[in-house]
């Protein structure tokens, strides 16, 4: 551990539960890189990912956006594909951006778009995107003729939350330069849809833990109790 970290370790109790205020105000504090630290949340949920119906998986529109330049890849053709260069998509094509990906280990992009006639095609690319979270879903608006919304959301701030293997959420909830309000704001909108998309089948306590930390600071537990207050 370098000696900012471990300056940044003293001024956290690992063994207290702190409101979101405090847990914001102590990273931003602790974000001592020379960079513009990303801030993350990471939420442990009480559900089982391994069954169908206790899946937890979304996207929310965070009110001041990520702080991250993203780049959109869209799958689309003809007055869609017109529709998506206009929205202001990075790359915009079809099969020649399938056969890129494939041949060239490709990925100079955060997000991918496709409309529902465009998934025979970048089906085929399952087996590289889904693992690195990249594959188009209906439920994340990510396939859609609507592509222009699709883009423009993305371009806002718009981030993917989906529970995984171990039923734990990480999402980006801006940088330590936002500041506590915008950093705050953020976050209450990420928590609200993750409690929305509660599992009818998810039983006993939904939200078991929320940590915030910093790219390179130490983790922040949260009361998860209190995590709308």
């Amino acid at each position: 551990m370098g000696k900012k970290y471990k300056e940044s370790s003293k001024l956290i109790d690992s063994k207290a539960l702190y409101t979101v205020q405090e847990a914001l105000e102590l990273v931003v504090k602790t974000s001592k890189a020379k960079f513009d630290e990303t801030i993350e949340l990471a939420a442990r949920l009480g559900v089982d990912p391994r069954h169908a119906d206790q899946q937890v998986r979304g996207a929310v529109v965070l009110p001041h956006g990520t702080g991250k330049k993203v780049k959109v890849l869209v799958f689309a053709k003809g007055d869609k594909a017109k529709e998506a260069e206009e929205a202001g998509a990075d790359y915009v094509g079809a099969e020649e951006y399938m056969k890129k990906i494939q041949t060239e280990n490709w990925f100079d992009f955060d997000v991918v778009v496709a409309t529902p006639d465009m998934m025979g095609v970048v089906g085929r690319l399952g087996r590289v995107l889904g693992p690195k979270g990249l594959m188009p879903n209906p439920k994340s608006g990510t396939v859609t003729f609507d592509v222009a919304k699709a883009i423009n959301e993305i371009k806002a701030g718009k981030v993917e939350y989906r529970v995984d293997k171990t039923s734990i959420i990480h999402v980006p909830i801006g940088k330590a330069s936002f500041g506590e309000e915008k950093l705050l704001a953020n976050f209450h909108v990420l928590m609200e849809a993750i409690i929305k998309a509660k599992p009818a089948a998810a039983k006993g306590q939904y939200v078991k833990s929320v940590v915030l930390s910093s790219t390179m600071g130490p983790g922040i537990k949260l009361n998860p109790g209190k995590v709308l207050e």
